[in-house]
């Protein structure tokens, strides 16, 4: 029984697909087959049900599956503690932001990792904070700054900013009169925002959840700029961050949702506490984000907790 058996073997039963496994390890699709099949003679029994279109595991598979991870995970550990003895970080880490970020402490950090580590090659993913998630989740992303309306269960998170909503409107609008602001006022009014699967929208949608609200959604635009020029055009009222609201002061006027009370997070999620290279990732970007007032006196949580994404906040 060889590691790279018992590697194709978990990676075929994660993506439940021999061809998705292929990419996955870099090596042909025969290849992998011929792997399993050996591992599968030498256990005496087979792993997989191949009789359907999706693959999925035999009884002795699952049987075998958290053995065959707990074995992987054994080596990476001892390459890691002896990585961690000699001082030396190496391998890839992949990092995703939600898209359109630019919050340059982030670029900050990954510019002092890879002086200080550049024996990491580091790659940079652009997506939803719900595919970004998910990665982080299944190990695809080892660590990402997201927006979110609930820190994901089961993963580290670093609050980076903490911020209300806002209804954000031009002059002459109904509620740019009005000194307080409810979802129900907002409800009477065609709503321009983030699209599904983003933090902010989220954090919108469980509000309006709670209160049996159905708004109408006139427009989604993934960024904060363009949601708020339709708003300026008079297609809409706005929802957005705080921030973002404030960049806009000039034309829009911004009011708090008062019956709003959960903020929106942006924050910096992670699975593994163990992994060297992201430890060290995190600790330059606690300098680089330390001018942020939420980052003032944080520490990673293993919780549930809300959010959304400030700046260019998805």
């Amino acid at each position: 029984m060889e590691l790279r058996q018992l590697e194709y073997f978990v990676a075929v039963a994660e993506e439940q697909n021999f061809t998705r496994a292929a990419e996955r390890v870099h090596i042909s699709q025969s290849g992998v087959s011929a792997q399993i099949r050996q591992l599968e003679r030498e256990l005496g029994a087979e792993l997989f049900d191949r009789s359907s279109r999706t693959v999925t595991l035999t009884v002795a598979g699952k049987a075998a599956l958290e053995h065959a991870r707990a074995a992987l995970d054994a080596v990476g550990a001892i390459g890691r503690s002896v990585d961690e003895v000699t001082d030396l970080i190496r391998g890839r880490l992949t990092v995703g932001m939600v898209v359109g970020c630019t919050l340059t402490p982030l670029f900050e950090a990954l510019a002092a990792f890879h002086e200080a580590h550049p024996g990491v090659e580091i790659s940079l993913l652009e997506d939803s904070s719900d595919r970004l998630t998910e990665g982080v989740r299944t190990g695809a992303v080892d660590l990402a700054l997201i927006g979110t309306a609930t820190a994901p269960d089961g993963l580290h998170a670093l609050t980076i900013i903490s911020e209300r909503l806002v209804a954000a409107v031009p002059p002459g609008h109904p509620l740019a009169e009005q000194r307080r602001i409810t979802l129900s006022d907002l409800a009477a009014h065609p709503i321009v925002c983030m699209p599904p699967g983003t933090g902010l929208r989220a954090v919108f949608d469980r509000a309006c959840a709670a209160q049996h609200l159905h708004p109408s959604i006139a427009m989604q635009a993934g960024a904060a700029d363009a949601i708020a020029d339709l708003a300026a055009r008079g297609l809409g009222v706005a929802v957005l961050s705080e921030s973002m609201a404030a960049i806009h002061r000039d034309r829009l006027t911004a009011r708090t949702i008062d019956d709003v009370g959960t903020p929106a997070l942006l924050a910096l999620i992670w699975k593994s506490p163990h992994n060297p290279a992201v430890r060290e990732l995190l600790a330059h970007s606690r300098r680089a984000f330390a001018d942020f007032p939420a980052m003032r006196g944080q520490e990673a949580v293993y919780v549930s907790g809300e959010g959304v994404q400030g700046m260019h906040f998805r």
